[in-house]
């Protein structure tokens, strides 16, 4: 694995981490200033602060679901600009398996800032999977390796 994949992994892991501690403050400081969320819903949020105050204000309304997340690709797109996909499960609050019906992608892009990489767009995107049941049930079970694997 190369440095940057390293860092990039390393940067995606962070952000699962802040989410499923529900720390908003740390989410956004994973984002450049200018950085952009689109949510599962579609919901878009531009630059660091705006996310902060949306995902503090979600996580102080309602507890969410965790994630629990697998790395499918980190490669260069430049220097200093990185891509990473990833599937999702997200297990409901007091819940212990992840609800199938949520699946996600995520998509990441990065870019170096001074020494630390920051996340310039993140994306949540239903993994729906619509006609192939086969495939949904094969990335199900995937995210429950590596939910098993990480309890």
């Amino acid at each position: 694995m190369t440095q940057t994949a390293h860092a990039v992994q390393t940067m995606y892991e962070d952000y699962l981490t802040a989410w499923n501690a529900q720390n908003g403050v740390r989410l956004a400081g994973l984002f450049t200033h200018d950085g952009n969320l689109v949510g599962f819903d579609g919901s878009t949020v531009d630059g660091r602060e705006a996310i902060e105050e949306h995902l503090s204000g979600v996580f102080a309304d309602h507890r969410t679901a965790s994630y629990v997340g697998k790395i499918r690709e980190v490669r260069q797109l430049a220097p200093g600009v990185a891509l990473l996909r990833a599937h999702a499960g997200m297990v409901p609050p007091g819940g212990d398996d992840i609800n199938e019906k949520v699946n996600t992608v995520h998509t990441v892009v990065a870019v170096r800032d001074g020494e630390d990489w920051r996340i310039a767009l993140f994306t949540a995107t239903p993994a729906a999977l619509h006609g192939r049941p086969e495939a949904s049930a094969e990335l199900s079970k995937d995210l429950r390796e590596v939910l098993r694997a990480s309890r």
